[in-house]
């Protein structure tokens, strides 16, 4: 029975509204699965090069993931205090943004413009700023509440990882096309995830400097925001920043704050132009509107953990098409389009 093109996009439209109400629904289990997958794809190969020095796995599994869990407590111990703190100053901070919100309202009455104060602050409350950040710092912290359940998955995923070859290999009559594939989703993935978390910590770590620098307050804190965020691109880089520059106005005032700025778009702008690009290639970009919409989309799905993984996931799924022939296609238009009119003229 042969369906027509309209039937056959209807089908797929409904089998999508499924399947994103299903990932919605199960959203408290995902989220520990998700960061369980981040996890051990980091992982995987440290792993891997241990056990080619003749370590057995389960050594090599317990090395790793020992020194992972003692960075995740260093990291944990630093901003646990700090975020409980902000979080209590959230509303002094809140208020006195709010009171130097009214200097803009006199400097608009100064050029003859009408703004009623209650009306600006309600269209352009800055608070809403730093109340997104606590929620989100608040929102990973439940999710790593399930830290055993976490970790004991990430030991299964890892010690099935070296496996899953083999298994493909008896599972199915022709797997070497499969597997060559499979490989070279995997060899994509662990690198795109190993580069990115390295320039996200040394991101964040330079963003701590600076705000330890002007004194603003809790700078480790605004520093682990600028690691998270900094997986997602262009958007995600000014997102950290607007919590710490609105601190250092209400703490400094406005040269500070202008410094601030300008330390923010300097690391930002090697970092994520120069530093990113020289090792993980101009071919592995997303589009802008791409980056947004999955933003958007993932954050509705999964919450604040579906936002900091929104496009390590979508990066994952345009691999995925890229390293398929028939698929090919919709990766190039999830891509940032940088290069193809190079490929073009080599073409013709």
């Amino acid at each position: 029975m042969e369906f027509s093109q309209a039937t056959r996009c209807l089908l797929a439209f409904s089998a999508f509204v499924v399947v994103v109400a299903g990932l919605k629904a199960a959203a408290p289990i995902l989220n520990p699965f998700l960061l369980s997958c981040f996890v051990a794809i980091l992982c995987a190969p440290v792993v891997k090069r241990l056990v080619s020095f003749r370590l057995p796995v389960v050594v090599a599994i317990g090395l790793v993931l020992g020194l992972f869990l003692l960075f995740s407590a260093l990291i944990g111990s630093l901003i646990s205090s700090s975020a409980e703190d902000f979080s209590r100053q959230l509303p002094n901070y809140r208020e006195r943004l709010l009171e130097e919100s009214k200097n803009f309202v006199s400097w608009f009455d100064a050029f003859g413009f009408q703004v009623s104060s209650t009306s600006f602050t309600d269209i352009f409350d800055p608070g809403i700023a730093m109340q997104v950040a606590a929620n989100t710092l608040t929102g990973l912290g439940g999710v790593l509440t399930n830290a055993f359940l976490i970790l004991l998955t990430v030991v299964f995923m890892l010690l099935e990882s070296h496996l899953f070859p083999i298994k493909l290999r008896h599972a199915l009559f022709n797997a070497e096309d499969s597997i060559e594939r499979f490989n070279r989703f995997v060899k994509s993935v662990n690198r795109y995830l190993a580069i990115k978390t390295a320039v996200s910590i040394a991101t964040g770590l330079l963003i701590s400097l600076l705000l330890f620098a002007f004194q603003i307050d809790y700078p480790v804190l605004w520093g682990v925001l600028a690691f998270l965020l900094n997986y997602v691109p262009n958007i995600g880089s000014m997102l950290a920043g607007i919590p710490a520059i609105l601190l250092a106005y209400v703490q400094h005032g406005s040269l500070t704050t202008l410094l601030v700025m300008c330390g923010y778009g300097v690391i930002n702008i090697v970092m994520g132009n120069i530093v990113e690009p020289k090792f993980l290639g101009r071919g592995l970009g997303l589009s802008t509107l791409v980056v947004f919409l999955s933003l958007i989309f993932w954050g509705w799905v999964l919450g604040p953990v579906g936002m900091l993984l929104s496009i390590p996931l979508t990066m994952i799924i345009k691999i995925a098409l890229e390293s398929n022939k028939e698929t090919a296609w919709i990766g190039t238009l999830l891509g940032d389009g940088v290069g193809l009119d190079q490929q073009l003229v080599t073409l013709k």
